[in-house]
C-alpha cells in the first residue's frame, strides 16, 4: 500500500470539482448540488482566445468602476501588457468584477502574480493568478458549479486554488504504517 500523502499538493494540478468542492480533496460524494452541476458538465474554453494561457492573468474582485484601461495601467508595472479584458454582464452590460490580462512574456506574468499579492486597484483588494480555464486539464468554471471561488454564506467553498489551498488529510498511523 502506498502512502496516501506521497503526492500531496494543497494546489490542485488537474482540476476535479468533488476534490475541489473538499476542504482535503478526500471527498468521495459530493457534498452541494453545485459540485455535482460541475461534475456533470461539459466545458470546452473558448477557442476564440488568442492569447497564450501560460503568460494570461485571472483578475477578480475588482469594483464595478475599474476598467481595462486601469487594469493595463496597473499591470504595466510588472511588464508589458498585451491584452485586457473585462467580463461584463450580457444582460446589463455591467463589469462582473473579474477578467484577463495577458503579458507579453511568461516572465512578466509570473511577476505580476508574485507581486500583486494583497495589491490594491481603486480601493478593492484584488486577487491575481493564472488563468486555469485553459491550462488545467478538468476545468470547469464557477458557472458550471466549478471554479475555486465560493462564499461561506452560499456554502459553495471551493479548495486547491492559490487562494483557498487543500488542507492536509488526517491520515491516521494504522492505515499509513499497515502494510
Amino acid at each position: 500500500m502506498t502512502d496516501p500523502l506521497q503526492h500531496w499538493s494543497p494546489y490542485a494540478k488537474e482540476y476535479d470539482p468533488l476534490k475541489a468542492g473538499s476542504i482535503d480533496g478526500t471527498d468521495t460524494e459530493p457534498h452541494d448540488k453545485a459540485v455535482s452541476r460541475a461534475m456533470q458538465a461539459h466545458f470546452e474554453p473558448p477557442r476564440s482566445l488568442k492569447s497564450k494561457p501560460e503568460r494570461t492573468l485571472y483578475v477578480a474582485r475588482f469594483g464595478p468602476k475599474v476598467t481595462k484601461y486601469d487594469l493595463k495601467e496597473f499591470f504595466c508595472r510588472y511588464g508589458d501588457v498585451l491584452s485586457v479584458k473585462v467580463i461584463v454582464d450580457i444582460v446589463t452590460g455591467l463589469p462582473q468584477g473579474y477578467g484577463f490580462v495577458e503579458m507579453r512574456s511568461e516572465d512578466d506574468a509570473r511577476r505580476a502574480v508574485r507581486r500583486s499579492v494583497d495589491a490594491t486597484l481603486k480601493g478593492c483588494r484584488i486577487f491575481v493568478d493564472y488563468e486555469c480555464g485553459r491550462s488545467m486539464k478538468g476545468w470547469k468554471p464557477r458557472r458550471l458549479g466549478g471554479g475555486f471561488g465560493g462564499k461561506k454564506e452560499s456554502g459553495q467553498l471551493r479548495f486547491g486554488g492559490k487562494d483557498r489551498p487543500f488542507k492536509k488529510p488526517i491520515v491516521p498511523n494504522i492505515i499509513r504504517h499497515h502494510n
